[in-house]
């Protein structure tokens, strides 16, 4: 195993404020950090904001603030949201970063070097959203973009520099077969490779001073350009390291183990990003997983539609746990998955109050009831199905977390909690019996474990589990709501 362990979410671009889908990226990213931190691996993770995107002049301009004012305000609401998830950033790297500027700008240089950046007038088809340039075959009968649709595209006619993504096609094609670059789930990596399949075509990696309002990283030698944003906003994850600057970090931490990202924007993380790696001659990351989307509903979040969830709101609602718990079980790993309040609090409801609450506040009523000391060291399980099943599903909740699958690894730990409710009926350890003291113990041995399998998922209500195991009484961790 090695020692360090570098995992990145996506880099947000901080046009608006953020929603329930950055909330899910940032609490999937932190859940498989803590896990590799509770192995005892150095763990940087980092996340941050994509300052420099053409969206975030626009909005600006629409807000009556200067870009520099608006990306500061809105940054800030990222970085307030993690703190409020419970999440353990170790780096927020801001795109509009000075020292990101120089990195950047030293990946350019280093693709120029290979031969892969040149000059060309260009006319296409421009998404401010997805901040990409898309040919008709790739957009929908109304030739809008299929991430963004009812949103007019932009024509765009000027000089910019490009990439020879098309160089790199055969070898980014066995770099995925291979699983040099692991992406995940299957059907993403399936993806890819039909993509791969038509021939690339090379990448616009600019745009002018006129249309980025002279915001972004300044292309190398060139003062009538700026680097398009996803060359400078992927080298995030590379300077934020300190690529370019801080050679001794770059050396400990690259290449990234995984990038946390949605769906939407695979094609990006797993093609354009190692060809420009592959271009300037360094590492690859080694996985890319990608997310699902979040509906509210049954349908996508939209302004207009008035359906976008405050995820601060939810926390101040219900407790941040609660709202981990809801995003990594309820939401399929690597799928869509809906949200409403109404399923929140069912899931609230049956799997925290009823189920896991229950059963901690029952077994330590028991042992007060029957004087069994709580903070005794042993390990031992009496009941040799129930050592089993834990013993089991601490395999389970690893192989799971490697896949990235949340919502398995804490279906086999509620497993363990039915398994313990079903043995608590069956041995009925409130009343005197030979075996009481033994059951009692069984359950509190039961829920020590418990608790270590879900730091990484529920940091604070396995905080407090384990102070009520010490004391032996507590707090309900979870009341139950309506």
């Amino acid at each position: 195993m090695e020692k360090k362990f570098y995992i990145t979410t996506a880099i947000p671009y901080v046009n608006a404020r953020p929603h329930i889908g950055h909330a899910l990226e940032f609490i999937q990213a932190d859940v498989i950090a803590r896990f590799h931190r509770q192995k005892g691996q150095d763990v940087r993770l980092l996340s941050g904001s994509d300052d420099n995107a053409l969206k975030n002049v626009q909005a600006a301009e629409q807000a009556g603030m200067s870009v520099e004012q608006f990306i500061e305000k809105n940054s800030k609401l990222f970085f307030e949201l993690s703190k409020a998830l419970g999440v353990q950033l170790d780096v927020f790297w801001r795109g509009s970063d000075k020292q990101h500027h120089a990195s950047s700008q030293k990946l350019w240089e280093l693709c120029k070097k290979a031969g892969d950046i040149y000059k060309a007038p260009y006319e296409g088809l421009y998404c401010v959203g997805c901040e990409a340039f898309y040919t008709k075959d790739e957009l929908d009968d109304n030739l809008e973009c299929l991430e963004h649709p009812g949103r007019k595209l932009e024509r765009v006619s000027e000089e910019n520099y490009f990439f020879k993504l098309s160089r790199h096609q055969e070898r980014l094609i066995k770099i995925i077969e291979r699983d040099e670059l692991r992406i995940v789930p299957a059907a993403r990596k399936k993806e890819m490779l039909a993509f791969l399949k038509n021939p690339l075509r090379d990448i616009s990696i600019s745009r002018s001073n006129e249309r980025a309002k002279n915001w972004g990283v300044p292309v190398p030698g060139d003062d009538s350009q700026r680097m398009y944003v996803w060359f400078d906003a992927l080298n995030i994850y590379q300077s934020g390291v300190g690529f370019g600057f801080d050679e001794q970090q770059y050396d400990k931490w690259w290449p990234a183990d995984v990038h946390v990202i949605g769906k939407g924007i695979v094609r990006f993380h797993a093609i354009y990003w190692p060809a420009f790696l592959l271009s300037a001659g360094l590492s690859l990351p080694k996985t890319v997983f990608a997310h699902g989307y979040i509906t509210t509903d049954g349908q996508k979040m939209s302004k207009s539609l008035g359906n976008v969830v405050d995820p601060f709101a939810l926390v101040a609602k219900y407790g941040v746990d609660a709202v981990r718990y809801f995003f990594l079980r309820e939401i399929p790993s690597g799928e869509d998955g809906d949200f409403t309040e109404e399923k929140f609090r069912a899931r609230y409801n049956a799997d925290l109050a009823a189920g896991l609450g229950n059963l901690a506040a029952r077994v330590l009523t028991m042992a007060q009831n029957a004087d069994v000391d709580v903070s005794t060291n042993s390990k031992e399980m009496k009941h040799a199905g129930i050592k089993d099943l834990v013993d089991k599903t601490q395999k389970e909740v690893e192989k799971a977390l490697g896949d990235f699958k949340f919502n398995t690894a804490l279906e086999s730990m509620w497993k363990v909690i039915h398994a313990c409710d079903k043995l608590i009926e069956q041995e009925r350890p409130w009343e005197e019996s030979s075996g009481q003291k033994e059951t009692i113990k069984t359950l509190l041995v039961v829920l020590v474990a418990l608790g270590e399998m879900l730091n990484p998922f529920l940091p604070e209500t396995s905080e407090k589990l384990a102070q009520q195991l010490k004391k032996g009484s507590g707090e309900p961790l979870f009341h139950r709501v309506s």
